[in-house]
């Protein structure tokens, strides 16, 4: 509901500026981009679906034209006999008539030729298909990460356009009338006056700039989470007056600018909180409850403009310090030391940590701030970490040395039922100290398999449940640079990029072939500890085939089921630690590592999930097992350079086996 403007006078600063207006043009904009690229995604997808349509219709035009050959292979091999047949009984009676048998066998020999060029035909037909169709679906896949890096712009701009709505500049003149107590001087009744209009204008100009807040329905139910805050820049009296009935009416001038705890924007908006970490430790104020305006010992002069007197009232200081929520203005009259302010500062042993005080997030150490005197919770939270707690009496500045104790367990590690069994990851590494030896074991168990939580792509729907019978073991770490180079040296293997026209990367959101790219330089530095990249299904299945050979155990690519089983570790939820990215928990793009956007991390570099597997979110996507039947393969886990959303457990890309990108490489399994 907005309110009505009577004696509420804002300037156009506050509702009409020039950024806010880009602000919303930015926003707008990526919208509409969206839309155009999801058009693209969703043509491309009408178009795949047509291909393989065709594709499936070639395929048992095939099937026919083989099953035909069969019966053409047999009617010739029949008219053959019969012709040979007459050609005996010729012998003995030369008046017998044998062109028949001949034009038979003539005709069988000319259909099985043009069934056999026929056959050869439809192979070239479906070879040229499968080309569109690999082309196809690596346009789909660049337009979905496209599409979902857009979707991050637009959140970002979302956050940085509520931002500039809650920081605007405004004048705003208000009236305000009061009755003068009898025991009070005019003077003080003055003053009173004056500070309680103040109190007035603080108050509808953070009603006004909510009610016109772009996004207002959304944020103004959670309006007490905001922090909002108001500073006055400057403020005189237009004209006051004193009534014989002991009234006093003052109409005040107020420039002010709003301001808020920026840490709370993406709780405002209902986005992850790693959209708001680039604006750092939240303002240095206490989040109260109530609208009260606490004032300083510093003094602000009100000038009359008809008798070009000044009156000086308590002013408000430098720093905004008024809060605001639901609750109603008081009416008590302010004091002084109403709230005094006293100073918090905190520091921890750890990095990218989060504190929370009183329930509220306050940013990121090293952070000071003024809170409220009286009693205060306050927590450091840090994912792979005991959450550090205290309670504090803040009488008077204190800084407060936070030490986190890293868990013992992974930041995921979820409760298993009976069924999922030695549930401690046990570590192998009896391979003859090859560097792609270490492997965890996988416990046997039920999970459910696909988009759980309905932020998936078609090809991850309907969920199934699937059981795995029996424990596995699986690498723990995809295959580095340093095991596919023992492999290479032991068995001077060339790669299909080192072979053929290299290996792709992104360029502008495109692949782009380039024939000098292959696994030993694959366009960013890297070191022995990497993982493998431009890699195709059969490098993997090649290398998986030599451990085999040198270790006398049976190694392969994991199958679908068995990577996802292994990924989620026990777990329903997006990723291991739960159903949002964060921020430097994977190497993905925009998901705020070192690495993100740039390049593969070294394998480890972050915490691994229950089951003790590093890097099933992001890093590199990692081939699966493909079956006989099958012509294309699938990967899975999410890249570097490739969207949060499509690091999911459940995200399935599918390509064609001889496909090798800087962003895909493997780990294997061991068969019991």
């Amino acid at each position: 509901m907005r309110i009505a403007p009577l004696s509420l006078l804002i300037s156009a600063s506050l509702f009409a500026s020039c950024a806010f207006a880009q602000d919303t043009a930015t926003v707008t904009g990526i919208e509409s981009e969206i839309s155009i690229k999801q058009a693209e995604y969703d043509n491309a997808t009408q178009i795949l679906e047509k291909h393989l349509k065709e594709e499936s219709q070639l395929q048992s035009q095939l099937d026919l034209l083989r099953t035909r050959s069969t019966e053409l292979d047999k009617e010739k091999n029949q008219a053959l006999d019969a012709m040979n047949e007459m050609y005996r009984r010729l012998i003995d009676d030369p008046t017998i008539d044998i062109s028949a048998a001949q034009a038979r066998y003539q005709q069988a020999v000319v259909d099985h030729k043009q069934n056999k060029d026929d056959i050869a035909m439809q192979l070239a037909a479906i070879a040229s298909h499968r080309k569109d169709i690999e082309q196809i679906r690596v346009a789909k896949h660049t337009q979905l990460n496209t599409l979902e890096s857009l979707k991050e712009q637009l959140t970002t701009a979302r956050v940085e356009r509520l931002r500039n709505e809650f920081t605007r500049e405004g004048t705003l003149e208000v009236n305000h009338t009061i009755n003068c107590k009898r025991t009070e001087t005019l003077a003080a009744c003055e003053q009173r006056g004056q500070q309680m209009g103040l109190q007035k204008a603080t108050k509808r100009f953070v009603d006004q700039i909510f009610a016109n807040l772009t996004e207002e329905r959304l944020v103004e139910p959670k309006r007490n989470m905001a922090g909002a805050q108001v500073q006055v820049l400057s403020s005189h009296v237009v004209n006051s007056a004193f009534s014989g009935q002991g009234n006093y009416n003052v109409n005040l001038s107020v420039t002010m600018r709003g301001d808020v705890n920026s840490s709370r924007l993406c709780n405002l908006l209902s986005v992850d909180n790693r959209y708001c970490s680039e604006y750092g430790t939240p303002l240095s104020t206490g989040y109260q409850t109530s609208y009260e305006t606490t004032f300083t010992d510093s003094q602000l002069t009100f000038s009359d403009s008809k008798d070009n007197t000044n009156v000086s009232v308590s002013r408000m200081s430098e720093q905004p310090i008024h809060d605001y929520s639901v609750k109603p203005m008081p009416t008590v009259k302010p004091q002084l030391d109403a709230n005094k302010m006293i100073e918090l500062t905190l520091r921890s042993n750890v990095y990218d940590d989060e504190v929370f005080i009183d329930g509220v997030s306050f940013g990121s150490t090293r952070l000071a701030t003024t809170l409220p005197s009286g009693i205060h919770d306050v927590e450091v939270r840090k994912q792979g970490y005991q959450p550090y707690r205290v309670r504090v009496d803040l009488r008077k500045p204190q800084t407060i040395h936070a030490k986190l104790v890293k868990k013992p367990e992974s930041i995921a590690a979820p409760t298993y039922t009976s069924e999922q069994r030695n549930t401690t990851p046990v570590t192998s590494t009896a391979l003859g100290g090859n560097a792609a030896a270490a492997m965890v074991v996988i416990p046997a168990g039920k999970f459910e398999m696909g988009d759980i939580n309905g932020n998936g792509l078609a090809n991850e729907r309907p969920v199934v449940e699937k059981t795995i019978a029996s424990s596995f073991a699986m690498q723990n770490k995809e295959v580095t640079v340093g095991a596919y180079q023992q492999f290479v040296s032991n068995t001077n293997y060339k790669t299909e990029a080192e072979r053929n026209r290299g290996c792709a990367y992104y360029l502008n959101g495109e692949p782009v072939w380039e024939v000098n790219l292959n696994w030993r330089n694959p366009g960013f530095e890297q070191s022995s500890d990497f993982p493998a990249v431009c890699l195709t299904y059969n490098d993997a299945k090649a290398y998986a085939d030599w451990l085999s050979g040198q270790t006398g155990q049976q190694y392969r690519l994991p199958n679908e089921v068995e990577w996802e089983y292994a990924a989620r570790a026990g777990t329903k939820t997006e990723y291991p630690w739960g159903n949002e990215i964060g921020k430097n928990l994977a190497n993905c793009g925009w998901c705020g590592s070192e690495w993100s956007n740039k390049s593969a991390a070294p394998t480890g570099s972050f915490a691994p999930n229950a089951f003790g597997l590093y890097d099933t979110v992001g890093n590199v996507w990692e081939w699966t097992h493909k079956s006989a039947e099958q012509a294309d393969v699938t990967v899975r886990g999410g890249a570097w350079n490739f969207a949060p959303s499509l690091a999911r457990a459940s995200t399935r890309l599918i390509l064609a086996p001889d496909f090798r990108a800087n962003y895909i490489g493997f780990r294997l399994v061991r068969e019991r």
